[in-house]
């Protein structure tokens, strides 16, 4: 399988609590929801089209408890059937509750245990949200595709998904569109180590 990050993004890179205000208050933060008020039908579609192509996901124990929360108790929502019914992993720890099913905790080596799920076949094993998780799948050149959806606005504060001091990445991009409601939706490929180079005259 392809292993897929999905994240939103606001300008200054912020990944956390895109949903709403109580979505990830931790560490202090208190300007959740930023994401949400550029959310309309176009990009309803469009991310609905995107889990159809998974055919298994993959969790931090934070989102995983918040999808576990909500999504049951939205089946006629187009996305349910796939996020309620296919295969799910979590990084977690042993004691994780792994009630919403089918799930399967992945408490050993996670980066290796991801990296075996990667060669099982089948189409993507998709991240949503799960910012830490997805910066350590990153740096252990796991990932395959970044889809981010980039918000216009400056949240100032919060987690980043690519913070100061990360590890360097080579990214193609793919494909790039903007939805009526203002989001800027990237789709990158991993190509590895980034290029570095210089411009001026004697370049």
């Amino acid at each position: 399988m392809r292993l897929v990050i999905q994240e939103f993004l606001s300008l200054d890179g912020v990944s956390q609590g895109p949903g709403a205000p109580d979505e990830d208050p931790s560490d202090g933060f208190t300007r959740g929801g930023w994401f949400t008020p550029y959310v309309d039908e176009e990009f309803e579609r469009l991310a609905t089209d995107w889990i159809a192509e998974a055919d298994a996901f993959l969790f931090g124990r934070r989102t995983y408890e918040n999808f576990a929360r909500d999504w049951p108790r939205m089946p006629d929502h187009p996305c349910a059937p796939a996020l309620n019914g296919l295969p799910k992993y979590v990084a977690g720890r042993a004691s994780t509750r792994a009630d919403w099913n089918p799930t399967t905790v992945l408490s050993g080596d996670v980066l290796a245990e991801v990296a075996e799920l990667r060669r099982r076949p089948g189409r993507e094993l998709q991240v949503h949200g799960s910012a830490r998780l997805a910066r350590s799948l990153l740096a252990a050149g796991l990932v395959d595709t970044l889809r981010l959806a980039v918000a216009p606005v400056v949240v100032g504060q919060g987690r980043r998904l690519f913070p100061d001091e990360g590890p360097p990445a080579g990214l193609r991009p793919v494909s790039q569109r903007t939805t009526s409601g203002g989001l800027s939706v990237h789709v990158f490929a991993w190509e590895g180590s980034p290029r570095f180079g210089a411009y001026g005259a004697d370049a």
